[in-house]
């Protein structure tokens, strides 16, 4: 049985138990809680909990413009989900089974950007000119920029990128890379939830690239989140983007399983 609120500590209270059971799989609804907490401004937001048997066993979030969150969503709940939604499911993410059944059901999207998920095995630290830092007020033209750059390249900007880059340069969590004194890269950390950072986004400048920065930049932010802020990191990576696939595991990374974000409406 679904159950649905818009209270975010009524969500919390009965989800994030379940969420903490299995914190690298569930790293995005539970950064998202984390988030929520934090003050992260949001509009009709939608929260639920699949029930069966009295335990908690799925959970659901939507918090626009973001895609519906089916992270956490067994299989068996999704034909009840998408009957209590309606079928008003025009943009979604989740693992790849769960994905697959949605489509079943209300047949073929207009858009599939196939993702995997990776955790962090062994840091292997690339030898690449220059050196990391956390990102400084003064970056911040820069970085709103990049992100923006981030963001039309893979066709999935959303919401306010000036506040969302604002946001994560007063809580630390922005890194650059510099080269002859001058940023090249930026990777983004999440913050710890259940122990587990998330690196995203990534990106290079078209005119830095091909040069390590981005794996150099990913493996410094990563550096530090393990030593000052969590006990894993994750991330995800598009898979029709087989550079970036390589450049990950060439540091430690190593795949744990595959996700889609489906998109219905243009």
């Amino acid at each position: 049985m679904w159950t649905f609120t818009s209270d975010t500590e009524e969500y919390a209270a009965v989800a994030e138990p379940f969420l903490l059971g299995d914190p690298v799989r569930h790293t995005v609804p539970l950064t998202v809680l984390a988030g929520l907490r934090a003050g992260m401004p949001v509009e009709d937001p939608l929260f639920g909990w699949w029930t069966a048997g009295g335990e908690v066993r799925g959970a659901v979030f939507h918090t626009p413009p973001h895609p519906v969150g089916l992270f956490a969503v067994p299989v068996e709940a999704v034909a009840p989900l998408v009957e209590a939604l309606n079928g008003d499911l025009p943009v979604f993410v989740g693992p790849l089974e769960v994905t697959d059944e949605v489509t079943r059901l209300l047949g073929a999207p207009e858009r599939v950007v196939s993702e995997r998920l990776y955790r962090l095995g062994t840091l292997t630290v690339p030898d690449v000119p220059g050196q990391g830092r956390p990102a400084v007020p003064g970056d911040f033209p820069l970085l709103v920029s990049w992100y923006q750059a981030f963001g039309d390249e893979v066709r999935m900007g959303e919401g306010d990128v000036v506040d969302r880059v604002a946001r994560r340069l007063a809580a630390r969590e922005l890194f650059v890379w510099e080269a002859d004194g001058a940023p090249v890269a930026l990777a983004a950390l999440s913050p710890a939830a259940g122990g587990v950072c998330r690196i995203g986004p990534v990106y290079t400048p078209p005119s830095c690239r091909r040069r390590g920065y981005g794996a150099a930049v990913t493996a410094y932010a990563t550096r530090t989140g393990l030593a000052e802020r969590c006990d894993e990191v994750v991330l995800f990576t598009d898979l029709d983007n087989p550079t970036s696939n390589s450049i990950y595991q060439s540091i430690g990374y190593e795949p744990v399983s595959d996700y889609a974000h489906i998109t219905y409406a243009a």
